[in-house]
């Protein structure tokens, strides 16, 4: 899943990153990149927060159709608090590593980080998309492989993207406690909490890459 994180971020980040005369044509794809790991370490750190409600929340509101958590399109995107602290790091990033101005770096998170996201959203609740499922993306990044280890498969796809599909599909289902179609939301918190929190300690003791080096492998 985070190679088409990162195909995303190439997407959107033609016009930001690689036209920008501001970023060099060799860290091109270096900054996509950390781009890329921006997005994936702060889902990371919100599941391993306990915090996967938020991101539910974030999905069912859509990239661009005004939702109760987007506000609507890019402009709503950036005041969800996950998107401005996802921002808020990659400036800090493009600032630190690669000595952008504050005022350009800002320029550049403030849209790529946003439209990818708006993009990895849209194509996450496209039924007609397969390849991409809340599943796949929340279990890439808690060690559970594609998918978590609980699925539903009543309903064609992973537990979590059903969960997501009572939301935007009109199910009318309710993201607090019960949850609907037989979901228990607090166990599915507890369980993505912890397997979140295992991958990083499992990252810690055996001394692995992480992100960046799975991320880099995408690199041509």
């Amino acid at each position: 899943m985070l190679d088409k994180i990162f195909d995303i971020v190439k997407q959107f980040g033609q016009e930001t990153v690689v036209n920008n005369p501001e970023v060099p044509n060799e860290q091109n794809e270096e900054v996509m990149a950390d781009a890329t790991k921006t997005i994936a370490s702060g889902f990371q750190n919100i599941v391993a927060g306990g915090g996967f409600e938020n991101i539910l929340d974030l999905f069912k509101g859509g990239g661009n159709a005004g939702g109760a958590s987007s506000g609507g399109g890019i402009a709503g995107l950036l005041k969800n608090p996950i998107v401005t602290m996802m921002v808020g790091y990659f400036i800090s990033k493009l600032v630190g590593k690669y000595k952008m101005s504050p005022a350009s770096a800002s320029n550049v998170a403030s849209s790529l980080i946003p439209n990818a996201l708006s993009g990895l959203i849209n194509q996450t609740n496209d039924p007609n998309n397969p390849g991409f499922t809340l599943d796949s993306l929340i279990g890439s990044l808690t060690g559970g492989g594609s998918e978590p280890e609980q699925t539903n498969n009543s309903g064609g796809g992973g537990m979590l993207q059903n969960l997501l599909d009572q939301f935007t599909g009109g199910g009318g289902g309710n993201s607090t406690a019960g949850g609907g179609g037989g979901f228990d939301i607090q166990d599915i918190i507890g369980n993505l909490t912890k397997k979140a929190q295992n991958s990083f300690q499992d990252k810690q003791s055996g001394g692995g890459g992480g992100l960046m080096d799975l991320i880099k492998g995408f690199m041509k």
